[in-house]
């Protein structure tokens, strides 16, 4: 699937975009995976990546929140998919362009994440590292994982 990407700050989103974000993260992580606060006050300190069908339909998105805010690296996290696109390579292309987009604005730095612990494997081939045990993040088991700097695996797909 062939996606049109965008790549802004909290404050350049406009509201369509930010409304597409937000609607798809609700449909996805509130609907799918159960009640929590998703918008919180890291959207306001990062970019967000969003994916386009040709149709205009919102398919993946993700922050990539700024190093200092909820750890010292910068981290990825929001990462979802719309159900519909799944199993096409969506959410490959989708963190692969956020991993490098830490890269060209936090170069030399290792990116954290919080992910969800059944998706360990996939993460790992991004060059992420597990640092931590299972936890309960909003009833979900999630395991921090590290990519060091220089990453390991080699991100494809152009910076955003």
């Amino acid at each position: 699937m062939t996606l049109r990407w965008v790549c802004a700050r909290f404050d350049d989103l406009g509201v369509h975009a930010l409304h597409d974000a937000l609607a798809l993260r609700c449909r996805v992580f509130i609907l799918e995976q159960g009640p929590y606060q998703d918008p919180d006050d890291a959207d306001k300190q990062a970019w967000h990546l969003l994916g386009y069908a040709d149709s205009g339909a919102l398919q993946a998105c993700l922050r990539v929140v700024d190093a200092g805010v909820k750890y010292a690296e910068p981290s990825i996290g929001r990462v979802v998919t719309a159900p519909e696109c799944r199993g096409q390579g969506v959410g490959q292309a989708l963190v692969a362009r956020g991993v490098a987009l830490c890269d060209a604005h936090w170069p030399g730095r290792a990116v954290r994440i919080s992910a969800q612990a059944h998706l360990q494997r996939f993460y790992a081939a991004f060059g992420f590292e597990t640092v931590s045990d299972v936890y309960l993040e909003d009833d979900i088991p999630h395991i921090e994982m590290l990519r060091p700097p220089g990453g390991g695996a080699a991100p494809s797909g152009a910076i955003p």
